[in-house]
C-alpha cells in the first residue's frame, strides 16, 4: 500500500457513520445492531480509549477498523484514503501491518506449537520482506526489549505456555510493534491480567506512544485504566457513542447517565454505599432496537422523547459531546463521578 499523506486536520485514521449489523435466525430472522453510525478520529501519537460494558460494540468496532469485519455501511479512512478501496492482498497486508491488533486473550492469539521467536520471525518475513534473517532477528530483539522482555533471545526460545499472562500480552505488543505500525488496536489487553501487572502494561502503551510515535485505540471496560493512559475517551452503549471528548472532561464533567453509571462502579472508599436505579434495568437491546435512546430502559431520567427519537452527539458546553435528550447543554451539570444524580 502506498504511503498517503495525513489529512489536513491531522487525522491518522477516521471512521464516518461506521455501522455493522449481523443477521440472525435466517432470512426471516432478526438483525443485531452491533455498531451504529459511529464517528471516530484518531490523530498521530494519540491514545484514544473506548469504554463500555460487554455488548456495547467496542470489540466489533476494533475489528471493523482492523478489516476483520466489513462494515454494513459507512467508511474508514486511513491517512485520507478509503480503506474499503483496498482490494489486493498486498494492500490489505500493508494496512494490517500499519494498523495491527492486539487481542484480549494473549494465549489464544499465540500458536502453542511454536516458539515465540518462530512466530515473530515469520511475521517479520511477511510484513518486512526487505529484511534478511539477521535483520529480522535484530528487529525481534529490538521490539522485545522495548516491551520489557529481556533477554530477548531467551524469550524467543520459549513457548507461550512457558510465559506468564503479562509476558504473553507483552509479546502481543512486540509482534504488533515489529511491523512498524502507526496505530495499534488494543482490544481489552489488560482485562485478563492481575491488577498488579496491569499498570506495567499500561506504561508500555504510554512508552510506545512517546518513544515510537505509535497511536493506540485502547478498548476497555475499565474506566480507571482509560483515565490513566488515554488522551480522549469514547463511551459506547449498545452500539452507539453516548459521550466523547478529552478524558478528564468526560470523566470529571460527565453528563450522560450511562457514563455516570460507569463512574459509579469505580471503587471509591470515600463514597457512601448506594445502588443506582440504573443498575436494576435490562441488558442492552441490540436486536431490532428501533428508534430511541437504547439506554432508556435503565435510565432513571428517561422521558417520552427518549423512546421516540435517537439522540445525536451534541456539544455539552463543558468541552465535550454527549448524546442525551434530558441532559441538554442548558441542563448539563458537573459530575465528580459519584453516580447518577
Amino acid at each position: 500500500m502506498a504511503e498517503p499523506t495525513a489529512t489536513s486536520d491531522g487525522a491518522l485514521l477516521e471512521a464516518r457513520q461506521l455501522t455493522r449489523h449481523f443477521r440472525i435466525g435466517g432470512l426471516r430472522g432478526h438483525t443485531l445492531h452491533a455498531v451504529d453510525d459511529v464517528d471516530l478520529r484518531i490523530a498521530e501519537r494519540e491514545i484514544v480509549a473506548v469504554v463500555g460494558e460487554s455488548g456495547s460494540g467496542k470489540s466489533t468496532l476494533a475489528r471493523l477498523l482492523a478489516m476483520a469485519y466489513r462494515p454494513t455501511s459507512g467508511e474508514i479512512l486511513y491517512r485520507g484514503r478509503p480503506v474499503g478501496a483496498l482490494k489486493s492482498r498486498k494492500d490489505l497486508l500493508a494496512y494490517r501491518g500499519q494498523v495491527p491488533m492486539v487481542f484480549q486473550d494473549p494465549f489464544s492469539s499465540l500458536n502453542p506449537s511454536h516458539t515465540i521467536g518462530y512466530g515473530m520471525l515469520r511475521g517479520l518475513k511477511l510484513h518486512q520482506p526487505q529484511l534478511d534473517r539477521a535483520g529480522r532477528e535484530a528487529e525481534a530483539d529490538r521490539v522485545l526489549e522495548i516491551v520489557g522482555l529481556v533477554p530477548p533471545r531467551r524469550v524467543m526460545a520459549r513457548y507461550p505456555f512457558e510465559l506468564s499472562g503479562g509476558q504473553r500480552q507483552r509479546v502481543g505488543f512486540a509482534y504488533a510493534l515489529s511491523y512498524r505500525p502507526r496505530l495499534i488496536l488494543a482490544d481489552e489487553p489488560v482485562s485478563m491480567l492481575d491488577v498488579s501487572i496491569r499498570i506495567g502494561l499500561l506504561n508500555v502503551m504510554a512508552r510506545l506512544r512517546e518513544d515510537e510515535g505509535v497511536s493506540i485505540l485502547y478498548i476497555t471496560h475499565d474506566i480507571a485504566s482509560a483515565r490513566y493512559v488515554s488522551d480522549r475517551v469514547i463511551v459506547m452503549y449498545a452500539g452507539h457513542v453516548v459521550e466523547h471528548g478529552p478524558t478528564e472532561k468526560v470523566l470529571h464533567e460527565s453528563v450522560h447517565p450511562y457514563t455516570k453509571l460507569l463512574l459509579s462502579a469505580v471503587p471509591d472508599p470515600r463514597a457512601k454505599v448506594a445502588i443506582s436505579s440504573a443498575d436494576l434495568g435490562e441488558p442492552p437491546r441490540v436486536i431490532d432496537p428501533g428508534e430511541g435512546c437504547r439506554f432508556r430502559f435503565r435510565c432513571p431520567l428517561a422521558q417520552p422523547v427518549c423512546g421516540e427519537v435517537t439522540p445525536r452527539l451534541t456539544a455539552t458546553g463543558l468541552g465535550h459531546e454527549a448524546a442525551c435528550h434530558v441532559t441538554a447543554p442548558d441542563r448539563a451539570t458537573t459530575s465528580t463521578g459519584s453516580g447518577l444524580e
